[in-house]
């Protein structure tokens, strides 16, 4: 599987979404690898920064205009959304289950209901293999707007804290 195939399919070229996308998928895909090589993860890279460069292939089909998404969906379905569509592309598996399983520090079927996002609840959105896991931690250090530059810690736990404190202690267990 060539995942920029995938990437060209739906972000043509010299569009700015391309560019973001672009740009905050191989900042995650670096870090992933990076950490994956650093604590001895034992992860195929090549898996890895695949997984990390098509995490976020739903985005465009979302309506986040201060990212370039000009779609009807809610943003926090970008992760299904991608899911369904590496799936319909014939797409392994487990690059889908990255997608579906990133969002957030995961989406628990409380967060669902609660949120009132219209997600299938016949499915897990929590990281569970390693690879989901380490995607799942590496995309919270780098925005789609903004600056773009690696985010702290401390920053990433603010960020999350609105979505409560469960969202916290999920991303410390990944750590």
């Amino acid at each position: 599987m060539n995942y920029q195939d995938v990437i060209d399919k739906y972000y043509p070229a010299g569009s700015k979404l391309r560019d973001i996308y672009l740009k905050h998928s191989r900042s995650v895909a670096d870090l992933a690898m990076s950490i994956n090589r650093e604590r001895t993860l034992g992860l195929d890279e090549k898996e890895v920064e695949a997984a990390a460069m098509l995490h976020d292939i739903g985005i465009f089909l979302t309506d986040a205009s201060g990212i370039e998404c000009r779609g009807t969906e809610p943003y926090l379905k970008h992760g299904y959304l991608g899911a369904e569509l590496l799936r319909k592309e014939g797409v392994d598996e487990k690059y889908a289950r990255v997608c579906e399983r990133h969002t957030g520090t995961g989406l628990s079927r409380e967060d669902i209901v609660a949120s009132g996002i219209d997600l299938p609840l016949d499915r897990s959105y929590m990281p569970e293999t390693l690879l989901e896991r380490l995607v799942c931690y590496a995309d919270k250090f780098y925005s789609k707007n903004g600056d773009m530059e690696k985010k702290s810690i401390e920053r990433i736990e603010k960020s999350l804290a609105k979505f409560g404190s469960r969202a916290v202690e999920r991303f410390r267990k990944l750590i």
